[in-house]
């Protein structure tokens, strides 16, 4: 087989593969288990199944698979990959498709002809070619076309579209049906749907045969689900958007005739899911049903499967067929209900009423293809939470059961059940986020089901019944095609019971909800010493045969069993056959199961009991135990036995059962019993006492006699008292056991002793509870009188004073000893001795005699002589009080004493002192964040109260005992975070807290190296360890550790305990000890910082020879004169030190002034712009933001720098009309011809290869294509796609990181022009706001503040450049502008107004017209002004008063050939003038309102007043252009002059320059509102947008670039810096405004920040950066995450589908109509073909597609119209 799978293709450009797939064949060697199929490395993608035998085929790229019906692969066909191109017709030479390569081949289209026996498989290479194959072996081919003409082209060439097909069987042939979607540059020409032949000279040829004619490729391109066939029809499931009258998609259904090869009976109708959305996946379900999964929820993310009746589908159709046959297509209300689509020249036409029988499959004269307006409609049956990609469905036992198979991998299964479906199982078949394939097979039984995902195929079990164990589990499952099969004890399928039909015998879940079960037993239990009968209560119980029957089953044990309708009787087993109880248990339990042969029917349990093992289970009351039990089980009290069923001994009376019928008493209070105690329960150690017992129902025992006894459970042994029984009455009587004296050693002072009696030495009578006496002894746990006399007055205990005073039981005290009286209190320990002021510290007071109860102490003591309150729970009579101090001031002292009753008080010795503890100071002050800082706290009394603790911030800190009055030592824990803590410490319930010294934590020390690494055996070296933060730890550790680790020693640190006690005197330095160490390892332990350098190496050195004594007294001189020079350089160091310090100050103050004055004028600033940007904001509300409107925003964006109308259409002169409208013919030619992608492709590479087309050409070209196809944008959209992978594939080669870099080709200024399209709605309704927003808040910053009117520098910028840095003193000023009725801001008034308009002293005349214009057309869009040009400004004063301001007349200021502009200073203007704009002389006297009658308006930019020369004099506004002085000439100046500029010179030299902070501080929150609304996907991203992010991440991944960096580069480069950073710029191309100098400059900086913001390179400053950059340094880090996570959120968001991409762009293709425009474009497009007309011609001619498809002629043809050519033609 190896050598079939090997066999090298036919064809020629396949042969250089062989080798190659001979490299790769061992890695494909498949991986077959249990019910699984895969091969590494291989991607599936469709599966077929051939009837009748159930071979299994899988077509996958670059293989064919053949496998058994057990997933065993069988044969294997390698089909590529081939050396091939989708722009290219099958080849045989490479030279005839130079850009071919090594291309995946992979499975478009498998099918199986079982008549030939044959294997249809059709690949993406060779443009779709299909080849046939042997059904027994596929890697034998039975065809392959050797030159393939364009009529063999099947299937389609790109896997991303769909082809699907099916096998017709007709007399004598077999044909193909093929359907599949527009796909490629060459497949314009393959109609969507064919008839193709199977067998004859052309295999899939589709010559003479019937085809689907299209007329416009581009508007009909279906992307089809399945076809599928029943015996009379064909049917297609598809999806499209109608003609251009219906932009969105729908669902259809189309149907062919079976024998129809001419498609003369194609009739299709619209599907519709109700409330859903597109058709994804569909099944026929013979005969009946077509199931459809259709798209569901908001983001179509679900889904929704609908059923479609066939026969109501065949009537939609028939009613279609019909209207269009007999009635034109009108249906009865006279709407058009069925038409003729796909653009073909065929109409509906009116036929005699019987055509549709008469030509039930169409025919010649018939119209075709029909296309029903009315769609079908279902409700949906079910809703799935995924999306589904595939379908498949089957019938059994009369159910229909449907599988869905998800995108994720996950199959379920659903039970249809009339109009509802329900989900009943769901497992995950393929890897998790692998879809489906569409190829779901159900094999010919119907008990298997084949799943195909791209890695693998699975077998899975239709019905998976085996697998439920037992019937409660197969119940449960819902499987509709399992039930239980009662007597085969199995889950099955009906088919497989065998008595099915029988009731009672295969119970179903959705009719039987409980499985057969024993409902009761009767017994219930059994005595195991008898054998008897059990009757089995069974519900529904089958009915078995006359020789058949059911037995029991107990435990090991089988008896036959009798049936008696719904009952069954069984035998119990004998005694000797009943397992013996388990220990400690009365009965046995056995499972006791009802039986068919070796199945077990009904199963539950059976109790086997035995009476004389139950009185065993309670010793203490045996005959209560017997008759209280659960059996049925009586006590004979005489013989003290518990027996079953048979009566006790002749004569002798019987304690009957709970559980015995008919018996009057039988509770277990009748049993003979002690009910408890007679005598006292107390019994005092060494007291001679007697116990009596109650005794009930003697009855029992009458006329019997008997001894009794008392027995005592003592010391762990029995001791035995004999007994007499006084009868009180019949019933009952007292039991007196001896007297007797109790010894026992008591370790406690009370001691409970259980107690019973026996009738004689072995008949124990019932105990009714727990019964005891207790002992005790007074002396224990008594020691004082207090404790003595509180005891339980009970006890009898009495304080004795015979002898040595004790507590003793009172007969055992004489008469005379008693002591009523306890002593005085005595105090032996208070703690603690000292507390604070504020009270509120518990005091523990121990001694003897205090108090018997807490209310004896309650208000008994005093501290100091202040009340102090005893804490009742922690009261222990007689020795212990704790109470809680009451305040007191600092200092008091005093004894604690304890007064009870009116005795005399106790008094202590030890004193308490009041004491406030202080805080004073901290050391050290610092320390690392890993802690084990060891912490000094001083201050005084610091031993205040018992209980204190420390805490630094909120994390403890372990004091160190003891504390000491004035010091407390503690060691910091780790903190999570650097910073500052205040330190706080805790007396008991006081807290005193360090605020003026707080505790910082500071970064962890890190450590770089230590040198040197070797040291002498003696010791001594110095190791200097360096590192960063060394300086935080006080106390480091150097240590030595040595690698044997038996002898682990540390320098510094031998013989020290970890956490040494240490008292409070003055700490003894650690003795310095000397030791020996072979080699180690050095670490610098710092608190709990421990960090590893490196090894240490001691070596032996030499022993040194004694220095002479005169060479020391020249080393003493020689050190004492370097000391003397040291010292003499440090005090000179020292002066120059403090000196620039104190000029350093001087500037730090100055710099302080200068910030606070920047932040105090930001603030300022920013509150009056907000209240402008609100009274903005409200004005906008009434005129709205003034957006160009669509044909002038696409214009100016695709023709920048070319004024108002790029294209204006050419006017026709007399007599050229048919001239004209020969050349619109052309025109409209070239517009057909730029819908062949061959061409267009051609078109542009060709111009781009000529070297004389500049980058302005390209640029000029590309919109002009753009404006061209704007009415098919998703054409253009394809062609951007091909040229944008062409521009990758050449850039990858080369750096990758410069692609899109620029706008040098055509493709990168198509898509620059596609953004442009595709985000203007986003634009208006997201981005424009706030762009609108910043643009209007920089230009009232920008007025706010002089502007020099001739160099155009102003004071509020953001440009460094633009920076007007002299001082310019000016006045804000109100004019009052008169505006006459009709103009702009007197809208709907007929009276002159006034309107206010704030201007400045020093604005010349012009730029004080321009901020009245402003005012007056406030929310008149720019173009529809009058130009400031165009009008004089006249201040009024009074009735005759009038005065013509200008720039320029004879009052101007001229002095050394410098003429200052005219100002309103000049003039000296008042505030609140009057003035009035008036119309100048030269204007005819009229201002025109509204510029756009004229159709292109200007865009008017202020031109900068040029620095004329004329004459001589040149012109100044606020400052001179140079002031240096001319030739020799010194200009005198004044000494204020002189003094001025000294000062000047003396200042900080960028002190304007926070000018620049300050404008940018104030325009902050618009610039971050912009950023906010560019980088955000709060608002929905713009679908085009995350569109090219895929197809970028596409580029990347198909051309292996797996740089993040690079695909940051390339998504930066295609959308931020190439339309958003235009849109910052230039505000001008989206509002109607004017844009001057200065607010380009500031944008200019803001632009240029954003793009900061985009670079991946680290945004680095330094102190040569230009201050344009310095401004934003400290936001870009900001505005680069924002970049990053817009990124990151994009790529995270559900992919754009292409049909929403496509619904998108026909939504945007109808948004530029104005023909004139669009017939304007073709013709300079046309004028740039004429001038390289010969190099197109020849580069169309040498494509071979192209001649195929006469595109040159084509060309000349239109050549001729436009320019009168004469052609070869």
């Amino acid at each position: 087989m190896l050598t079939d799978c090997l066999q090298a293709p036919v064809m020629a450009p396949w042969s250089p593969v062989s080798l190659h797939l001979l490299l790769l064949f061992p890695l494909l060697l498949p991986l077959t288990r249990a019910h699984r199929f895969s091969v590494p490395n291989a991607s599936f993608n469709h599966l077929v199944l051939a009837p009748g035998q159930g071979t299994l085929y899988v077509g996958a790229v670059n293989h064919l698979f053949q496998l058994s019906p057990e997933l065993k692969m069988e044969s294997m066909a390698v089909t590529g990959p081939v050396i091939d191109s989708p722009d290219c017709v099958p080849f045989r030479d490479l030279a005839e498709c130079p850009q071919a390569q090594l291309t995946d081949n992979a499975n478009q289209l498998l099918l199986v002809s079982s008549r030939a026996q044959e294997l249809v498989a059709c690949g993406q290479v060779r443009q779709g070619v299909c080849e046939k194959r042997h059904l027994d072996n596929v890697a034998q081919v039975l065809y392959q076309a050797e030159d393939p003409g364009d009529g063999q082209f099947v299937a389609a060439n790109t896997p991303g579209v769909a082809t699907v097909g099916l096998v017709v069987p007709l007399p004598g042939q077999d044909f193909l049906l093929v359907a599949r979607g527009l796909a490629g540059k060459l497949s314009a020409g393959v109609p969507p749907l064919t008839v193709r032949q199977l067998s004859g000279p052309q295999p899939f040829s589709s010559e003479g045969l019937g085809r689907l004619v299209v007329g416009d490729f581009s508007d009909y391109n279906n992307s089809y689900v399945g076809a599928f066939s029943d015996a009379h029809s064909a049917y297609f499931v598809f999806r499209r958007r109608g003609a251009r009258a219906q932009a969105e998609y729908r669902s259809y259904v189309a149907r062919v005739c079976l024998g129809d090869v001419n498609l003369y009976s194609y009739v299709e109708v619209p599907l519709a899911c109700h409330g859903q959305g597109l058709i994804q996946a569909a099944f026929l379900l013979a005969p009946d049903t077509l199931l459809g999964a259709f798209a569901a929820g908001t983001s179509q993310a679900q889904a929704a499967l609908c059923a479609f009746p066939l026969a109501d589908l065949n009537r939609s159709m028939e009613q279609a067929r019909r209207l269009c046959y007999t009635t034109g297509g009108q249906g009865p209300n006279g709407m058009e209900e069925a038409t003729v689509e796909y653009g073909v020249t065929s109409r509906c036409i009116t036929l005699p009423p019987d055509s549709p029988e008469s030509y039930p499959c169409g025919d010649e004269h018939t119209p075709s293809p029909i296309a029903g307006r009315q769609p079908l409609e279902a409700q949906p049956l079910l809703q799935l939470e995924q999306p589904i990609s595939a379908v498949a469905a089957l019938q059994a036992d009369g159910h229909t059961i449907a599988f869905l198979g998800d995108t994720q991998g996950q199959l379920h299964k659903v039970f249809l059940n009339g109009s509802q479906g329900q989900v009943y199982h769901s497992q995950q078949v393929g890897p998790p986020g692998s879809a489906i394939s569409p190829d779901l097979l159900v094999d010919s039984n119907g008990d298997h089901l084949y799943v195909l995902t791209s890695q693998q195929v699975d077998r899975i079990l239709v019905a998976a019944c085996p697998q439920f164990p037992n019937c409660t589990t197969c119940l449960q499952a819902r499987d509709p095609l399992c039930g239980w099969c009662i007597l085969q004890g199995r889950c099955t399928r009906r088919g497989k019971c065998g008595r099915a039909a029988q009731p009672n015998q295969w119970l179903w879940s959705y009719e039987d909800n409980d499985c057969l079960h024993i409902q009761s037993l009767l017994p219930a239990q059994h005595p195991r010493q008898e054998q008897g009968q059990v009757t089995l209560s069974v519900p529904q119980l089958p009915t078995l045969a006359m020789d058949e029957y059911f037995h029991c089953a107990f435990g090991d044990y089988k008896s036959l069993g009798h049936v008696e309708g719904p009952h069954v009787l069984c035998v119990t087993p004998p005694h000797d056959q009943v397992p013996p109880n388990p220990p400690g248990s009365d009965h046995v339990t056995l499972p006791l199961a009802l039986m068919f042969e070796d199945v077990v029917v009904a199963a539950t349990t059976f109790s086997f009991y035995d009476c004389s093992a139950v009185q065993a289970l309670e010793v203490a009351a045996p005959c209560r135990t017997c008759v209280s039990s659960r059996w049925r089980c009586r006590w004979c009290p005489q013989g003290s036995h518990c027996v079953y069923g048979e009566h006790c001994p002749e004569g002798e009376k019987t304690v009957h059962g709970a559980q015995e019928v008919g018996i009057q008493v039988r509770e277990p209070g009748a049993c003979p019993q002690v009910e408890g105690l007679a005598s006292p329960q107390l019994v005092h150690v060494g007291w001679e006492s007697h116990v009596a017992l109650h005794i009930q129902n003697l009855h029992y025992f009458q006329g019997l006699p008997a001894f009794y006894y008392c027995w005592l459970e003592l010391s762990g042994k029995l001791q035995k008292l004999p007994a007499s029984l006084e009868e009180t009455s019949r019933d009952s009587g007292l039991i007196h056991c001896q007297a007797q004296q109790f010894h026992p050693s008591m370790s406690q002072w009370e001691l409970p002793v259980p107690i019973y009696v026996t009738r004689g030495e072995s008949q124990r009578l019932d105990n009714a509870g727990d019964l005891h006496v207790t002992l005790y002894d007074c002396a224990m746990g008594h020691p004082d009188c207090s404790h003595c006399q509180a005891a339980n007055e009970s006890l009898s205990c009495l304080w004795c004073g015979d002898g040595q005073p004790a507590c003793r039981y009172g007969p055992l005290c004489p008469p005379g000893a008693v002591e009523q009286l306890c002593p005085t209190p005595s105090i032996d320990v208070i703690e603690p001795l000292t507390g604070p002021p504020e009270g509120g510290l518990a005091i523990t007071i121990l001694g003897s005699n205090l108090g018997q109860t807490f209310n004896d102490v309650r208000i008994a003591v005093t501290v100091a002589g202040r009340i102090c309150h005893p804490d009742p729970s922690l009261y222990r009579i007689s020795t212990r009080i704790v109470c809680v101090t009451s305040p007191a001031p600092n200092g008091t002292a005093g004894p604690v004493q304890v007064a009870i009753k009116s005795r005399p008080p106790g008094i202590s010795t030890q004193h308490f002192t009041y004491q406030d503890p202080v805080l004073l100071d901290l050391n050290p002050q610092w320390g690392p964040q890993a802690g084990g800082t060891k912490l000094t706290i001083r201050g005084q009394y610091l031993q205040t109260g018992g209980n204190v603790s420390a805490f630094v911030g909120d994390q403890p800190c372990p004091i160190q005992e003891p504390v000491c009055p004035e010091a407390i030592i503690c060691h910091t824990m780790p903190q999570a975070e650097p910073g500052e803590a205040v330190v706080l410490v805790v007396f008991g319930h006081v807290e005193r807290k360090l605020f003026n010294t707080p505790f910082r934590y500071t970064a962890n020390p890190q450590l770089i190296a230590a040198e040197p690494s070797v040291s002498f055996r003696g010791g001594g070296r110095v190791i200097r360890v360096r590192g960063t933060g060394l300086d935080v730890v006080w106390q480091p550790l150097l240590s030595v550790w040595l690698e044997d680790e038996a002898q682990v020693k540390a320098l510094g640190v031998q013989a020290q305990d970890v956490n040494p006690r240490r008292s409070c005197g003055v700490p003894a330095a650690n003795p310095q000890t000397c030791i020996q160490l072979e080699g180690g390892l050095l670490q610098v332990q710092m608190g709990n910082v421990r960090l590893t350098l490196g090894p240490v190496q001691y070596e032996a050195e030499p022993m040194m020879s004694m220095v002479p004594v005169e060479a020391q007294v020249g080393l003493g001189l020689g050190a004492a004169m370097l000391i003397a020079a040291v010292l003499l350089l440090t005090l000179t160091y020292r002066h120059k030190s403090k000196q620039a310090l104190r000029d350093y100050q001087k500037v730090l103050v100055q710099l302080e002034n200068l910030e606070t004055g920047v932040g105090d004028q930001c603030r300022k600033e920013f509150t009056d712009l907000m209240t402008e940007m609100t009274d903005l904001t409200s004005d906008l509300e009434a005129s709205g933001i003034p957006f160009l409107d669509y044909r002038t925003y696409a214009e100016r964006a695709f023709f920048p720098g070319h004024g108002g109308c790029p294209l204006q259409p050419g006017l026709e002169g007399p007599g050229e009309e048919g001239r004209h409208a020969t050349m619109r013919q052309g025109f409209t030619q070239l517009s057909n011809l730029l819908n062949s992608k061959l061409f267009l492709l051609t078109l542009i590479h060709t111009l781009e290869e000529q070297p004389s087309f500049s980058q302005r050409d390209r640029c000029h070209v590309a919109s002009l294509l753009s404006l061209a196809l704007h009415s098919k944008l998703e054409y253009l959209t394809d062609i951007m796609r091909t040229l944008l992978g062409d521009l990758a594939a050449h850039y990858v080669h080369k750096n990758p990181k410069l692609m899109l870099r620029r706008t040098e080709t055509m493709v990168e200024k198509l898509l620059t022009n596609w953004l442009s399209i595709c985000l203007y709605a986003f634009l208006k309704e997201v981005a424009g706001e706030p762009l609108y927003m910043l643009f209007r808040a920089i230009k009232y910053q920008v007025d706010k503040g002089p502007v020099d009117a001739v160099t155009g520098k102003a004071k509020r910028t953001l440009n460094d450049s633009h920076l007007l840095r002299e001082d310019v003193e000016f006045r804000p000023l109100t004019l009052m502008a008169l505006v006459e009725p009709g103009a702009a801001g007197a809208a709907g008034n007929s009276n002159v107004h006034q309107v206010p308009a704030r201007v400045l002293d020093t604005d010349t005349i012009t730029q004080v017209k321009e901020k009245v214009l402003d005012q007056v057309y406030k929310g008149t869009p720019f173009s529809q002004r009058p130009s400031v040009y165009s009008l004089d400004l006249e201040w009024r004063s009074g009735l005759a008063g009038h005065l013509t301001l200008s720039d320029e007349d004879l009052t101007s200021v001229t002095q050394n050939q410098w003429k200052r502009l005219n100002t309103l200073q000049h003039y000296k203007v008042p505030d609140g003038a009057t003035v009035v704009l008036i119309p100048q002389l030269h204007n005819g006297g009229t201002v025109s309102q509204s510029l756009g009658q004229t159709g292109c308006p200007s865009g008017e930019n202020t031109p900068m007043l040029e620095d004329s020369e004329e004459g001589g004099v040149r012109l100044w506004h606020l400052v001179k252009a140079t002031e240096e002085p001319e030739g020799g000439k010194v200009r005198r100046s004044s000494l204020r002059e002189r003094e001025r500029e000294r000062a000047r010179a003396k200042a900080i030299p960028e002190i304007y320059l926070t000018r620049l902070l300050s404008m940018k501080g104030t325009l902050q929150k618009f610039v971050d509102d912009t950023f906010q609304a560019i980088l955000s996907v709060n608002h929905p991203v713009p679908i085009a947008v995350k569109y090219l992010f895929d197809f970028l991440d596409e580029l990347a991944e198909k051309h292996g670039i797996e740089d993040p960096e690079t695909l940051h580069i390339w998504k930066t480069n295609s959308l931020l810096l190439r339309f958003w950073v235009n849109a910052l710029k230039n505000p001008q191309l989206i509002f109607d405004v004017r844009v001057s100098d200065n607010e380009n400059a500031i944008l200019a900086v803001i632009a240029q920040t954003f793009i900061d913001s985009c670079m991946v390179s680290e945004h680095k400053v330094g102190r040569d950066s230009p201050v344009n950059k310095l401004l934003y340094a400290r936001e870009i880090p900001r505005y680069k995450q924002m970049v990053e996570k817009y990124y990151a959120d994009i790529r995270q968001s559900s992919p754009a589908s292409y049909q929403e991409m496509n619904s998108a762009l026909a939504e945007l293709s109808g948004n530029y109509t104005s023909a004139p425009h669009c017939l304007e474009a073709l013709r300079e497009l046309y004028n740039h073909i004429h001038r390289y007309y010969d190099q197109i011609i020849s580069a169309l001619e040498e494509d071979p597609v192209a001649q195929k498809m006469q595109l040159a002629c084509r060309l000349q043809q239109i050549a001729a119209l436009v320019e009168n050519k004469v052609t070869d033609l």
